[in-house]
């Protein structure tokens, strides 16, 4: 008996040891890392607001609706696997790949809808369409796109919003993101940051 009341009494204090660290130190100590200057935002999601309002994340790229396709304002976002129209948009609430090959028929019918369509909006050839503007990203989800996708959109936001194409491509600049490190990856012009910066142009 004096024994299982030791073994039990050890377990018990172990118990009350590792809810204290896992329960009470370790989140507080991750609670703590992410109050530090520049890495607040990250840890509360990077939540964009205008005038108080939160309108986007900076790390979650949901592509724009137009009222009017026609005539349509906005700078989009790669496509998501998990959308059911060929360009999306996406649901944000999800994310994931369509984890099909390249060489899936699906994926390739599902490219060439996808250039047929990106092609006829922005009124260029289909062999100027970027591989990112048809390829959707890992997590479908990605708040990014190259300059190049973006350089092709200039001229369809520029006409519609009333701007001109320096102005615009000027503000796609501002909103272009070099290499990590300076040598990793590759330059991304954020849409969120960029579709945002166009609107107040007016």
């Amino acid at each position: 008996m004096t024994q299982l009341f030791k073994q039990s009494a050890a377990g018990l204090r172990m118990l009350l040891l590792l809810t204290v660290i896992t329960g009470v130190l370790y989140p507080l100590a991750v609670w703590t890392v992410s109050r530090l200057p520049g890495l607040e935002a990250n840890a509360e999601g990077s939540v964009v607001t205008v005038n108080g309002t939160a309108v986007g994340s900076e790390l979650i790229g949901r592509d724009p609706v137009a009222s009017d396709p026609a005539n349509d304002p906005w700078f989009h976002n790669r496509p998501s696997a998990g959308s059911t129209d060929a360009l999306g948009p996406g649901d944000p609430k999800t994310s994931g790949g369509s984890n099909k090959a390249t060489g899936n028929a699906d994926l390739v019918a599902k490219v060439q809808e996808r250039v047929d369509l990106i092609a006829k909006r922005e009124g260029v050839d289909p062999a100027k369409v970027p591989a990112d503007a048809v390829t959707a990203s890992a997590s479908g989800l990605d708040p990014d796109i190259s300059p190049a996708y973006a350089e092709l959109q200039v001229p369809r936001v520029a006409r519609v919003r009333g701007l001109t194409e320096d102005r615009v491509r000027a503000l796609v600049a501002e909103h272009t993101s070099g290499r990590g490190l300076g040598f990793v990856g590759e330059p991304t012009v954020n849409v969120l940051g960029l579709n945002l910066a166009v609107k107040a142009q007016g």
